[in-house]
């Protein structure tokens, strides 16, 4: 084979080239880190990474919506606890509006406080995030939650929806709750019936919020609402004068006792059951017509002939219904009448009860977002796991070993000078040397 010296000249300079650009990507390595700079140094790893790569940038993602959560979650937790500090206020102060010895001046005053904590509360329930999105609007962020005034009343605005945020490839979180859920869907009276007294009673009786000792029974057998109603039997027609007696009635006015219609006196009497104050009245019978609703009243004081007071089942009131009817109340009682107090007790008694309820109702509200401020935290924990995993695996796939590449640097410097002192000398080989 005849080798002229444009031949070797050309397989020098590409002997040299090779091991200039093996020495400037490796270079490159050294100095970037990555083993993998294009995806032809290897494909399969370019490939696996760019997987890898795009579920980080996923978990990124969640880990975002999780420090959002956090912070909805946050907001609103601190909502509820202002708004359970208003309404232990408020309980605070219909306690003392009970004192039988305020007078009309003093209730004012009472209730003007009750009006300032309820536009604190109404500014609470349209409270509203960084973004001014509105926290009880449900999905309906954009729009005002409440609107309305103790004496027309408070309508909500917003719909039942929870903002949810995605947390996981799997799992969404409702970061919200809706105003209906919060203020206005509480439960009424003591969570199975609300207990009222009659609105043109006389006497001064006054009912309690019931109990209910059987549930199933109350949920079962009840059919509507009931009234308790009196009447003293001054002439002693049926016993002694002047006992008071009463009767359970439904809603179509037939006595629970004998199934027909509720009668005063004369032989049809209904009134037969004689009226203790402090004793409850169980809401049952075991003699024909049998029932049995599970639950009782007490009723104290001493009503006077047609008064009466209503059971009504399944009733829910918002928390702006609980302060506003215990506002007018206030703002209207007179106690010059036993009717008047006994009233004034009532409606004293009745907000205390529903006060609770409220409070209650935000406690567990209040302890959802408990539940799922912990879930966040247990989300981002293993979404902080996931971004570990993940950053090792673009390690082993991408980083370079700097051992072996610091060593193939070293090996291709020294490749790259033998060549080029290789080149040098074999360049300057030429018969016209020894040619005299």
């Amino acid at each position: 084979m005849r080798i002229s010296s444009g031949m070797i000249f050309d397989a020098g300079l590409n002997s040299m080239n090779t091991l200039t650009d093996s020495l400037l990507h490796t270079q490159q390595q050294v100095s970037s880190g990555r083993r993998v700079l294009t995806p032809a140094d290897d494909p399969v790893a370019a490939a696996s990474a760019l997987d890898v790569t795009q579920a980080s940038n996923i978990n990124a993602q969640y880990a975002l919506n999780q420090n959002n959560a956090t912070s909805a979650l946050g907001l609103e937790a601190t909502q509820l606890s202002s708004a359970g500090n208003l309404l232990t206020q408020a309980k605070q102060l219909a306690v003392q509006a009970g004192n039988a010895t305020l007078n009309s001046s003093d209730r004012t005053t009472i209730a003007t406080q009750l009006r300032a904590i309820f536009d604190q509360m109404l500014g609470i329930a349209n409270a509203q995030d960084s973004s001014g999105q509105y926290l009880f609007a449900g999905n309906k962020g954009s729009t005002q939650a409440f609107s309305g005034t103790v004496e027309g009343g408070v309508s909500y605005n917003g719909d039942n929806g929870q903002r949810k945020l995605q947390l996981s490839a799997s799992q969404q979180l409702a970061v919200s709750d809706s105003g209906n859920a919060v203020f206005q869907n509480i439960a009424a009276g003591n969570g199975y019936f609300a207990t009222a007294n009659g609105s043109g009673n006389s006497g001064s009786g006054v009912i309690d919020v019931g109990s209910v000792s059987d549930p199933a029974k109350w949920i079962a057998s009840n059919k509507g609402n009931t009234q308790v109603k009196f009447w003293v039997d001054t002439t002693g027609s049926n016993g002694p004068p002047n006992t008071t007696y009463y009767d359970l009635v439904d809603s179509g006015g037939n006595s629970l006792y004998t199934g027909t219609a509720s009668t005063q006196g004369g032989g049809t009497n209904t009134y037969t059951h004689v009226y203790t104050g402090g004793q409850p009245i169980p809401l049952s019978q075991t003699a024909a017509p049998a029932f049995d609703y599970g639950a009782s009243v007490t009723i104290t004081g001493a009503p006077a002939t047609n008064d009466s007071f209503s059971i009504s089942p399944g009733k829910t009131q918002s928390v702006f219904a609980t302060l506003s009817n215990l506002i007018l109340s206030l703002e209207s009682a007179s106690t010059a009448t036993p009717a008047g107090s006994a009233k004034l007790s009532n409606d004293v008694s009745s907000a205390l009860t529903n006060i609770d309820q409220a409070d209650s109702n935000i406690l567990s509200v209040q302890a959802a977002i408990g539940s799922r401020q912990n879930e966040v935290t247990s989300l981002a924990s293993v979404n902080s796991s996931l971004n570990l995993q993940y950053q090792q695996s673009l390690s082993g796939l991408q980083d370079v070993n700097y051992t072996q590449a610091v060593s193939d640097l070293t090996r291709l410097q020294t490749q790259l000078q033998a060549a080029q002192k290789s080149f040098a000398m074999v360049s300057q080989l030429s018969l016209f040397t020894y040619i005299p």
